[in-house]
């Protein structure tokens, strides 16, 4: 969760925000952000930012397969979560694939994408680092872990690589969604950093990383990484050329690094990377990175064996000119329709996004012919349509949940000027070509899977109403904000948008309840920011603002066994009633 540095209790906004516009046709305008018109994000340059990104999938990935005690037991790991019986062979076979995409076979020294990486290193790998060394110890006693990242990245390496040569930025970037997403392009943290380089939404719109229903641009391979890439170069070249101070800015921001070096410059001490007091995120970051350039630049000291992969792209980019049903794609280019999301994990739907850009990667060997499907191909059955009848007892939102749209979408058109709809009224509806179970990796499929995965408790169902907070929701059901978020595929910093569906496991409910109801009075609940004292304790703080231990350190990523430190921000959701 970043930990953003605010000035001494603000009053900020609520979480609720309304939603924005999406289209499904050529002329649609261009669609607002549906999850992220949240006001409160700051818009300052992140180069000066002083918020800590802490990584998603490689903490889950080495957990995953550390527990194996010597076996894979990341092998049979979902994308998300455990998956609904239904679907369970279809996301397994997903998530084979992408683990396991097709590796070239023979190749020889001249045309290994290794030896392209290892000619292209340029960061110290001698720096003598107990940080480094106990990065080292982990890769080599868990190869799998390698295994893995590869056959996962190889989708995706030469691509980087390149991009990486052409800004003439050491490889060793090429292996940041290594340390970033475990090269998993639908890893999402709970700071709400999304993709293979793990964007937060103010980076990413300040990089032009869109984001809307139809698509989150943070994951988009080319988009994400050449924002990434570029981030990089600025911080190289705000740090005279020094990518290890670039890394560590890239990780908790550019303010963060400076401060932290201004505290050494005034104390007389040095003030490169290894000397810095920084976030302890922040202070692994980098010799993760080292340790695996370390091993991939020579893993047979390190007891890995690298699968060969060729020097040759393993996608290719076609221009189609319009929105297209995914599976429509996946059937002209002659690929299963997970190889399509996996090459372009930024839609979340069922189809591209209809303001573009119009633009599919598909694997190499395939993007002749599917040029010449799709050229082929009628542009009017690019999207299905259905023409649906308005019934007793329908709303725009309960026809949007039924076929998977937005009621803006909706509206635009059918022409409508509100959400007033009449019996017997005749709507267009954009709909799907192939059933729901098709899309197994769109969003919404995935957080089906991950608000279905049994855990402890009973299981309810809750609709969000205007003005909830997670923290409402978390103190009425005796749960943590933490877990609300990640049995519903969210962040706590994630908006909650009224109407939403949650799932709730609690411990307190009885069996036989279903759905949670909203009993609680009006609170009054605010986000403050707080600035540690000296003599601060977390239960101080607590007793205080009249808020639980537990969910200040869910909200702020802290571990409770650590001291608090004098000038530490703190955000906090207060109800203002019962609080100073």
């Amino acid at each position: 969760m970043p930990v953003k540095r605010l000035p001494f209790v603000i009053l900020a906004s609520t979480f609720f925000s309304g939603c924005s516009t999406s289209q499904v046709a050529e002329n649609w305008h261009t669609p607002s952000a549906w999850f992220e018109n949240d006001k409160q994000e700051q818009r300052t340059d992140p180069l000066d930012s002083e918020q800590v990104v802490v990584a998603k999938g490689d903490e889950d990935l080495k957990a995953d397969v550390a527990a194996g005690n010597g076996k894979d037991s990341g092998a049979n790991a979902r994308l998300d979560d455990a998956i609904s019986p239904e679907l369970r062979a279809q996301a397994q076979e997903a998530r084979e694939k992408l683990d396991n995409p097709r590796h070239a076979d023979g190749a020889t020294h001249n045309d290994d994408l290794w030896s392209r990486l290892r000619a292209g290193f340029a960061m110290d790998h001698s720096v003598d680092n107990e940080r480094v060394q106990a990065q080292l110890d982990w890769y080599a006693r868990h190869p799998r872990y390698i295994d893995r990242v590869v056959e996962r990245g190889s989708r995706y390496l030469h691509y980087i690589i390149e991009e990486t040569e052409k800004r003439g930025l050491p490889s060793e970037m090429a292996l940041l969604p290594v340390v970033e997403s475990a090269f998993d392009p639908f890893a999402y943290s709970h700071g709400r950093a999304a993709g293979l380089w793990q964007f937060i939404p103010s980076t990413g719109k300040y990089f032009g990383l869109t984001q809307s229903w139809w698509h989150d641009d943070r994951r988009d391979v080319i988009a994400a990484t050449d924002a990434a890439l570029t981030y990089l170069d600025r911080l190289a070249n705000r740090f005279d050329g020094d990518y290890t101070l670039a890394l560590a800015a890239y990780n908790s921001g550019g303010g963060t690094v400076s401060s932290a070096m201004r505290r050494n410059r005034n104390a007389g001490k040095p003030t490169d990377y290894w000397s810095l007091r920084l976030p302890t995120e922040t202070r692994h970051y980098v010799p993760k990175l080292i340790a695996l350039a370390k091993i991939f630049d020579d893993p047979k000291a390190y007891g890995v064996d690298l699968p060969p992969l060729k020097d040759e792209p393993y996608f290719d980019v076609v221009e189609t000119g319009s929105q297209l049903d995914l599976a429509q794609a996946a059937e002209l280019a002659g690929v299963d329709i997970d190889e399509i999301y996996l090459l372009n994990p930024s839609y979340n739907r069922w189809a591209t996004n209809p303001d573009g850009p119009h633009r599919l990667l598909v694997p190499t060997r395939q993007a002749e012919s599917f040029r010449a499907a799709l050229s082929e191909f009628p542009k009017e059955q690019r999207v299905s349509w259905q023409n649906y009848s308005v019934r007793k007892g329908d709303s725009l939102n309960s026809i949007a949940r039924r076929f998977s749209t937005t009621p803006p979408v909706i509206r635009q058109v059918n022409k409508l000027n509100s959400d007033l709809i009449r019996i017997g009224q005749q709507l267009l509806i954009p709909s799907a070509s192939k059933g729901s179970d098709t899309y197994a990796l769109s969003q919404s499929q995935r957080l089906e899977r991950t608000q279905d995965r049994k855990r402890k408790g009973n299981k309810l169902r809750y609709t969000v109403r205007r003005g909830d907070t997670f923290w409402d929701i978390a103190r009425e059901h005796r749960v943590s904000v933490r877990e609300v978020a990640a049995w519903n595929g969210m962040a706590p910093g994630d908006p909650l948008i009224p109407g939403k569906d949650l799932v709730i496991w609690s411990n307190t409910a009885k069996a036989s309840s279903m759905v949670a109801t909203n009993s609680r009075g009006k609170a009054m609940v605010r986000k403050v920011g707080y600035r540690v004292r000296s003599g601060d304790s977390l239960s101080a703080i607590a007793s205080r603002f009249s808020v639980n231990v537990r969910d200040i350190a869910s909200w702020n990523d802290l571990n409770t066994d650590r001291y608090l430190q004098p000038g530490q921000s703190l955000v906090l959701y207060v109800d203002i009633r019962n609080s100073p």
